[in-house]
């Protein structure tokens, strides 16, 4: 179980590392909304995967 919340972590940190650079370097709003959006639905995902019963 501690291993699937440090792999959540590790994948939210490295998805976070990834794309703000990219954003804050190019300054688009458009851009930045995309970028929210996607990791809103990766956070979803995750939270949702970690609630359910694993293996």
């Amino acid at each position: 179980m501690i291993f699937r919340y440090f792999a959540a972590f590790i994948a939210a940190a490295l998805l976070i590392s990834y794309a703000g650079p990219i954003v804050l370097k190019l300054r688009e709003f458009s851009l930045a909304a995309v970028v929210l959006i996607g990791v809103a639905m990766m956070l979803v995902d995750l939270w949702q995967s970690l609630k359910t019963k694993g293996e």
